[in-house]
């Protein structure tokens, strides 16, 4: 046999049985697609189902993260909404059963005696308050007694929703690719490449906290229409848990969504102060920003309480 043909056919068995463990034990090749928003910037598209990385990521008809739904709330059950960023999404990182809205689900249905609780997870990676404003102004709130927004510090400074990173940032692919070896290739041994329209939107002018605060303040009033109540959620990075603390200009923006938040009548919750009483705040956190799973059961058992009672509430 010729020589280069057995080296062709050595060659794509190689690639074969490579192409095939990359898919198989780690989910190359099958990543979680998004679609471009003009007014909530972007979204999960709907109707997903992926593991990566051994985690099993599922996403809604809805875009949110978890199972399929009925729109309106099920007779005789109560939901929750959660709005969030990566964090309160999880990530691929995270596997289904381990992020913030399935810890508060099962808990929340136990000590409320068996009746039915759902919470809907609908959030995506980098969202702000803006993207959380528009996503329920297009969807609404799905019959929820109570919606947590969670953000994190950062998301106080981010920019308005744009579409321009969908099928142009690899984070956020508009599409399956050819293979799991063109996905490592692309997404590891391959630098990044700038997004121009990207860059330009992040010098977006005026007052973004101002913005931001604007937005949450479209999510209360949308709430109370809706008879639900509200409650904000503050994670920190985890520098801000240093001795040094926030920033000044992040204290600045702490102090303003402070006095929003004593403006109106819901529930604030700052991780600051509570993360910065373990001996370990580190371990609460995956990277700089997201959290781990002991930091997720943290978030969730610190939810717990003012969930009850406003589930509770008449």
């Amino acid at each position: 046999m010729d020589i280069w043909l057995i080296v062709v056919l050595v060659g794509g068995i190689l690639l074969g049985g490579l192409e095939v463990t990359l898919r198989v034990l780690f989910g190359f090749g099958d990543p979680l697609v998004y679609i471009p928003d003009e007014e909530i910037g972007y979204l999960l598209a709907p109707n997903q189902r992926v593991k990566r990385m051994g985690n099993r990521v599922e996403i809604n008809q809805f875009s949110m993260r978890g199972q399929g739904i009925e729109k309106d709330c099920p007779m005789g059950g109560k939901r929750v909404l959660l709005l969030g960023d990566s964090v309160a999404n999880g990530g691929w990182w995270t596997d289904q059963e381990q992020i913030i809205s399935r810890c508060l689900e099962g808990e929340l249905g136990e000590k409320l005696g068996g009746i039915p609780v759902q919470v809907l997870n609908a959030s995506a990676n980098s969202w702000g308050p803006r993207n959380e404003l528009a996503y329920v102004q297009r969807f609404g709130l799905f019959g929820a007694r109570v919606v947590v927004v969670l953000i994190n510090t950062d998301d106080l400074f981010g920019v308005a929703p744009s579409p321009v990173l969908v099928g142009r940032d690899r984070n956020y692919p508009d599409r399956k690719p050819l293979s799991a070896l063109t996905e490592v290739y692309s997404r590891y041994l391959t630098p990044a490449r700038p997004v121009p329209q990207w860059e330009a939107h992040q010098k977006e002018p005026g007052d973004r906290v101002g913005f931001n605060l604007a937005a949450l303040e479209g999510i209360y009033a949308i709430a109370q229409a809706q008879n639900a109540h509200l409650i904000i959620a503050l994670t920190p990075l985890l520098r801000e848990l240093d001795p040094t603390g926030p920033k000044d200009y992040e204290i600045i923006a702490r102090n303003r969504l402070q006095s929003f938040t004593e403006a109106h009548p819901l529930t604030y919750i700052d991780f600051l102060p509570l993360f910065a009483q373990h001996s370990q705040p580190e371990a609460l956190y995956r990277d700089h920003i997201h959290l781990s799973p002991r930091g997720n059961q943290e978030v969730s058992q610190t939810l717990i309480p003012p969930l009850l009672a406003a589930l509770k509430a008449p």
